[in-house]
């Protein structure tokens, strides 16, 4: 085979190579198009926010009554871990929403945010089983759970990630499936407003 022959098939494989990858990059930007555009169609101007957001992006008006965190805080390498020591795994593939809670006050004030807690659970009605409450420590004395309460341990690590971005102030946070938190809402929030905000991503 000569010379001429040889560089004529490396030609052909190198064309062939630029073509399949132009192709691969083609089919991944139309995926993260059609992606985007179903999140705007479907999801409204919050959705949209929530998207962006992850790169560092706040929106300067939304509709949801939480507040951003921008960027959002990554809590996927965090194990979390029941009250009986068993793992709590993220499970992104099952798409569970959690409110993480760090409930602070006495007994009686804690019983109280459990119970509003409850309620605003109850009120995602046919959506509640996409919807995990992460309650740290065990619950108020003689406060009845429900059934997608999770009592979890304490953990330094998770409080230190969570005070990296603001102290700790017995906010609640609002984790997508992945374990990122995205949402924070402050003591004397209004729970209709994080009722609101939950139907809107786990519906």
């Amino acid at each position: 085979m000569t010379n001429q022959n040889h560089i004529a098939q490396d030609q052909t494989a190198g064309e062939q190579t630029a073509r399949n990858f132009a192709a691969r990059n083609h089919t991944r930007s139309r995926s993260r198009l059609i992606l985007l555009l179903i999140v705007l169609m479907f999801g409204g101007s919050f959705g949209a926010a929530l998207v962006l957001h992850y790169s560092g992006w706040q929106p300067t008006r939304t509709r949801n009554h939480g507040e951003f965190i921008a960027p959002a805080i990554d809590l996927t390498d965090i194990v979390v871990r029941r009250l009986d020591g068993s793992p709590y795994p993220w499970q992104p593939s099952e798409e569970i929403w959690r409110v993480l809670v760090d409930a602070s006050g006495d007994d009686r004030d804690r019983a109280e945010l459990l119970d509003v807690l409850e309620r605003v659970w109850r009120s995602e009605g046919r959506h509640a089983d996409r919807l995990d409450v992460l309650w740290i420590g065990p619950r108020p004395e003689g406060a009845p759970g429900f059934r997608r309460l999770v009592e979890i341990a304490a953990d330094p690590a998770l409080s230190a990630r969570l005070a990296a971005s603001q102290p700790l102030d017995g906010s609640l946070y609002v984790l997508d499936p992945s374990g990122y938190a995205v949402l924070r809402y402050r003591p004397g929030f209004d729970p209709s407003g994080l009722s609101k905000d939950l139907y809107r991503l786990v519906k």
